[in-house]
């Protein structure tokens, strides 16, 4: 028996569960688009260009990375050109393409929506949790309930297309806001965004990264991410995204046992390219058919029963 991993993530068709999560992701983006996965993210794009912050951006410390890069990015107005060429190389291997946008203000949201789906993605990823630019952008818009869900109203009302919304993991009313960002229009959520965190070289007596904290990625995170998908699955009627340091195939059955439909993984493919996500993939096509599991359906949500 082969597994059919075939995923329904809303109205869009996927090849397999496996997403590659937002990253900066570079000229190696169509070698890991032909590993099996089913939907790759683009670095967020802003309203402008932004230079990030200065290296190093990320830092390998073991049990996971660390990253501040800062948001760095060509600006919608470049990447609508670039999307569009990426879209059409990325369907002839059967992947779909998933566009992340962040902005400083609802109105930016609506304006970077609009101007992104010139693009025509497969799906539109608003990122409300970057957790490495509060000092110069503020709070994240994923901290609090109203200015979430005015953030995903006014990207809804620019978007035909399907929208998933990023959470973040440092929040006390996670519930709330999930509630929130669904009712402004949100057709899917993705948790979660990377925790907060710092890592120190003893030698130097220095934080390793020049922004001093960041985001903290990896397999630290998994446990995070699935208990946000666990207590999401039960409270929102939506599909959840279950992105978080899933480095092994049992890592993708864990999150989908606790409700993901799609699993994103990233510091995987950091780490061991192509042949990381391909091993994922097999690994989780060993163990469906090694507990005669037919389809992800059976399996979906289990932790619940």
């Amino acid at each position: 028996m082969f597994p059919d991993l075939t995923t329904q993530l809303g109205t869009v068709t996927l090849q397999s569960p496996l997403i590659l999560a937002a990253s900066p992701w570079g000229a190696e983006v169509i070698q890991l688009a032909s590993s099996g996965i089913g939907a790759l993210t683009t670095n967020s794009i802003g309203p402008h260009p932004r230079r990030g912050h200065p290296e190093p951006t990320i830092y390998d410390w073991g049990e996971g990375l660390i990253n501040a890069v800062g948001l760095d990015n060509t600006g919608v107005e470049a990447s609508v050109p670039q999307f569009r060429r990426l879209k059409a190389e990325l369907a002839q291997r059967g992947v779909k393409l998933i566009a992340s946008i962040f902005a400083e203000t609802p109105r930016e949201f609506n304006t970077v929506a609009r101007m992104i789906a010139q693009a025509e993605p497969d799906l539109v990823e608003i990122n409300l949790s970057c957790p490495n630019v509060e000092r110069e952008l503020g709070a994240p818009f994923a901290t609090q309930c109203t200015a979430a869900a005015e953030a995903t109203a006014a990207a809804r009302e620019a978007l035909s297309l399907p929208m998933s919304v990023k959470l973040a993991p440092n929040v006390p009313n996670l519930i709330e806001i999930a509630e929130a960002v669904v009712k402004a229009g949100a057709d899917l959520i993705t948790v979660s965004n990377t925790m907060p965190g710092m890592v120190i070289d003893i030698e130097s007596g220095r934080p390793v990264l020049s922004n001093k904290v960041g985001g903290i990625s990896g397999a630290a995170l998994r446990p995070i991410a699935v208990r946000m998908v666990y207590e999401l699955y039960e409270a929102v009627n939506v599909p959840l995204i279950g992105t978080g340091g899933v480095m092994h195939g049992r890592d993708a059955i864990e999150m989908i046992m606790a409700g993901a439909t799609g699993v994103g993984l990233a510091t995987v493919a950091h780490r061991h390219g192509t042949a990381g996500l391909k091993r994922v993939l097999n690994e989780m096509d060993s163990w469906l058919s090694e507990h005669k599991v037919a389809t992800l359906d059976e399996i979906r949500g289990i932790a619940h029963r």
